[in-house]
Order: C-alpha cells, then structure tokens, then sequence
C-alpha cells in the first residue's frame, strides 16, 4: 500500500513513516517535507499533491496542537485543524484514497467520570477541542472512506513534549510544578503508530480511539518518569488547574478507552502507560528503574 503521512517532520509524523515503512511505501509530506513540502491550508496545493503521488491512504497528522495558542488564536485553530483538514478529505476522495485523521481527547469535557469510548457525545472546552472537533465533522461528510484517531499526551522520542522537558528541568535542578486534578492516558507515539497499522489492516471505517492502557494525573506520570529515571520523584509538586497560567480550560478526566478495538481484537499494541514509558526511556538512555 502506498501512504502518505502529513506532519511527517513531527513528533509523531517522524515515528509513523518508520513504522508504517515496515510494510508499506510511505511518503511523508508537509512544511518541512521530508518528501514532499505542502501547506495543508493550501487546497489547491493538497490536491495537486495527492493528485501526484496517488496514495492508497493518507494519515493526517498536520495539525494546530498548541492548545493555549489555539484559544490566543482562533481563526489560526480553525483555519488549520478544521479548514486544513477538510482539503486534506476532499483530497483523498478526489483520488480514492482512504483517510486516516489524528483527533484528540480534548473532544470531550472531561465530566464523564469514567473513560470514554467512541460512542460518547463529544463536548469541547476549548478552541482546540472544538477546532479539531470540527475537522472531524467536516471529514465524516468530505470522505466516506475515513477513520478518525482520537488520541490524547501523546510523546516520543523527536520534537517538544512533556516527559522531555520534565527530565530536562530536573537535569537543570528547576522548580517543579505540575497539575494534579487533570487525568489521562500518557500515549507513546510508538505504540500509537503501530495502532494506526493495525487500523488500516480493514476497512472497518469510523471512529476509533487509540491511547495506551490505565489512567494517571499529570503529577502523576512526572512522578512516575523521574523515578523511572532514576531521579527524585519528591521534586514535583503537586498544584491545582487554577494554580497554573492557562487561557485554556481542559478536561479534568479524558481517559480514552480503544473500545472499537478491543471489540475487533486489534488492541494488543496499546500497552500499559508504564511499559510504554520504560521503551521510551530506554530508546533515550535513561531507563535506570
């Protein structure tokens, strides 16, 4: 199978051409190439690129991620998550190619109480959320042949994330500070690449949520790394949402639940938080516990 990959010089963009490269040719495009340089805002240019490389599937991980920036700059959120990813859809229709589009848990308000599955009604806080949101709409009436990815704290080994940074502020000895009242799923972009692969195994088009397994605060999962890296999980103290600066209001539990996968048996990629956690670290070097 031939499939493009948008994004494909970013954090998770970078993992999915390795991954899916395994079995399928795989060409990455975006602002930074590395094959092919588009802006997916662009219509007229996402069509003639599609129209040139005549992929069998696209996965669209081109995305406005910054999530305060996104409420500092709406119509920048709306104009790449939804907008972006509507040429990116009729694109792929255009050409007969199916649609892989990378969502998020900030879909969700968080007042669930309990993980969500596909079949819960979306309900955004924010900017963000309702952009990307919309890009789901908007790809669910563009491209009949689609599968919507909702994923949520996604890391990885390329790029700006939060355990990076956790272990680069304890290397400096900064001050620690991180939220203890919001609750998810840490999602190594490894394991959510492989789930991607397992999805366009079928055509079993719809919504399908992919995180890895168990649940954790913010607080939480730094604690748990900086021990795991053999560092001082007393140096990070807990505060409250309100106690850290954000425009933006975030769901306070968005624990995503691969429902639609565990029911078809393709689940099995989707591995505790932890255990994902310990590969990362040691991919980097810094597994010590």
């Amino acid at each position: 199978m031939r499939v493009l990959v948008t994004g494909a010089a970013g954090m998770l963009g970078r993992d999915l051409v390795e991954i899916l490269s395994e079995q399928h040719d795989v060409i990455g495009a975006g602002r930074r190439g590395p094959d092919h340089c588009v802006d997916i805002t662009d219509a007229r240019a996402v069509h003639a690129l599609l129209e040139a490389v005549r992929p069998d599937a696209v996965v669209h991980c081109a995305a406005y991620t910054n999530v305060d920036g996104c409420e500092r700059d709406p119509d920048g959120a709306y104009r790449v998550n939804a907008l972006g990813t509507a040429a990116v859809a009729g694109a792929c229709h255009a050409v007969g190619a199916a649609l892989v589009a990378i969502s998020t848990d900030f879909v969700f308000d968080g007042e669930k109480g309990r993980p969500y599955t596909e079949f819960d009604a979306p309900n955004p806080l924010s900017i963000y959320g309702a952009s990307k949101l919309a890009g789901e709409e908007l790809v669910r009436s563009l491209c009949p042949r689609h599968y919507i990815v909702r994923t949520q704290w996604l890391y990885g080994e390329h790029g700006k994330n939060f355990p990076l940074a956790i272990l680069q502020r304890a290397d400096a000895g900064e001050e620690l500070r991180v939220v203890s009242d919001q609750v998810g799923v840490p999602t190594y972009t490894r394991d959510l690449s492989r789930a991607i692969a397992r999805i366009l195994e079928q055509p079993l088009y719809g919504t399908y949520h992919a995180a890895n397994r168990g649940e954790v605060s913010w607080h939480g999962f730094a604690a748990r790394l900086l021990e795991m890296a053999g560092l001082d999980p007393g140096i990070v103290r807990p505060i409250s949402s309100d106690e850290w600066p954000s425009p933006t209001r975030r769901p306070a539990y968005s624990v995503l639940r691969p429902y639609v996968l565990e029911l078809t048996g393709r689940a099995e990629v989707l591995r505790p938080w932890e255990e994902a956690l310990a590969e990362f670290l040691e991919r980097i070097g810094r597994l010590r516990a």
